[in-house]
């Protein structure tokens, strides 16, 4: 239900993307708003900042001062704030409370929300579960895809497909989505939310008491999320397992749907997308499509027209005779391992480093580079790391460069199929973001067709 907010004082807790659209949105309302940043006034920022204040928003930078904090009625965080920072104390002494972008979206949003949330695997979800309900209906993405739900809620969609950050789950108390998918679990975030068991803690709210929602999607896949599927007591389905009734999975070569009956929506070769771990996620988008009514033929049309997501093994080029794919959205092992994978059976050069995030490297070195790797091509901060690591768990065709420049000139000179880049680390020690490291890897690839 919305709230009337005429003359409210609303303080927004950093210049992030989605705080600036809940400030927008709020002084559209009526509010009066204030944005604190604890950062000094970026170069960068200077224009938003201007444009903010024209509109009747007030910001500070470098500090949060008691003039904005007092009286607040309310406040808005930005995700990357840990729960235990000084804001956060300060606002509690006060009796401010505290709430997220998607919580304040939920709140004045008057279409159903579909939840996606997982450690891996949000985001080509999120993007192929709105290409095929937008067939039908106005169902764009938002969330932690970098689209604000609240920049929505204006332009009245049919339903926000929203992919959701553990960040974001804690920080949303009432948020209860119409559909809740759970696609995977892998350490994480572990310093944010203070061990694996709080990160399970922050994931499961979607599915808890309350805010439990109509319909729950689980991945059979995933062993931890299956055991808690298995004794959730709301109306569930299951992808990645063939069971009675209420299931997606994988037989004869095709993806078949199981509700009341046995149907098949599409063959494996249909699918653009690359790896069994998208196999999964497309398992997850046709059942939110079957739940919200799109019809086996039409999902089947909207699956083969999907165009992956950027940065998620992304086809990027042909280059004499090796295929180069961009997965720099892999961040963490556990994101190359499936990259690493969905190749299987052919020849490989993964080019791998970056700023360390120092998690274990067993599983990645032992049961992944051991088995799928031909080449490992390092670079970056992590490159020694990773090397030491690969080397400890018996894999030695290992090559150093000084930047991914040279590891693209140095893997055409190799006689593998496949050249993936696939960092299973941070991009800052050498690009601005991971988004920055996938163009500069796309693009160098392609200046060498000319």
């Amino acid at each position: 239900m919305k709230r009337k907010w005429t003359d409210k004082k609303v303080l927004i807790l950093g210049l992030s993307k989605s705080g600036v659209a809940a400030a927008q949105y709020l002084s559209s309302k009526g509010a009066d708003c204030f944005i604190t940043e604890a950062k000094p006034l970026q170069e960068k920022d200077k224009e938003l900042v201007a444009n903010l204040e024209k509109e009747g928003i007030k910001v500070e930078t470098g500090a949060h001062s008691d003039e904005f904090i007092n009286d607040s009625y309310l406040a808005i965080t930005s995700p990357g704030i840990p729960p235990k920072s000084e804001i956060f104390s300060r606002l509690k002494e006060k009796n401010i409370q505290i709430i997220g972008e998607v919580e304040l979206a939920y709140l004045e949003a008057n279409a159903p929300f579909i939840a996606i949330t997982g450690t891996n695997g949000k985001t080509t979800t999120t993007f192929l579960t709105s290409h095929i309900l937008n067939s039908e209906y106005n169902a764009p993405v938002c969330g932690n895809i970098g689209v604000p739900p609240t920049s929505l809620i204006d332009k009245n969609p049919d339903y926000y497909v929203c992919e959701v950050s553990s960040f974001q789950l804690a920080s949303a108390p009432t948020f209860k989505p119409q559909i809740a998918c759970f696609l995977t679990f892998t350490p994480d975030h572990l310093d944010w939310h203070g061990g694996i068991d709080n990160y399970f803690e922050a994931k499961i709210s979607l599915f808890k008491d309350y805010k439990q929602p109509m319909y729950a999607v689980f991945s059979g896949a995933d062993e931890k999320i299956y055991n808690f599927a298995l004794n959730y007591n709301g109306e569930k389905y299951i992808y990645a397992k063939e069971l009675d009734k209420n299931c997606c999975f994988i037989k004869n070569n095709a993806v078949y749907f199981k509700h009341n009956k046995e149907e098949e929506i599409i063959k494996l070769s249909e699918i653009p997308l690359v790896g069994e771990h998208n196999w999964q996620n497309t398992m997850c988008a046709i059942i939110v499509a079957k739940l919200t009514g799109i019809s086996n033929e039409t999902i089947r049309q909207q699956i083969m027209s999907f165009k992956p997501v950027e940065h998620r093994i992304e086809y990027t080029a042909a280059v004499n005779g090796k295929t180069f794919y961009n997965d720099s959205k892999a961040t963490n092992p556990e994101a190359s391992f499936v990259a690493i994978k969905a190749f299987k059976g052919k020849t490989l050069t993964l080019i791998a480093g970056g700023r360390d995030k120092n998690t274990d490297l067993t599983e990645f070195c032992k049961d992944y580079v051991n088995k799928y790797v031909n080449t490992a091509i390092l670079i970056g901060e992590a490159a020694q790391r990773f090397r030491e690591n690969m080397e400890k768990n018996g894999f030695s065709n290992i090559i150093n460069a000084n930047s991914l420049e040279e590891a693209v000139d140095i893997s055409l000179t190799l006689d593998n199929e496949i050249v993936l880049l696939s960092p299973a680390c941070a991009s800052y020690d050498m690009f601005n973001s991971y988004e920055h490291r996938g163009e500069v890897f796309k693009n160098y690839v392609q200046s060498k067709l000319q």
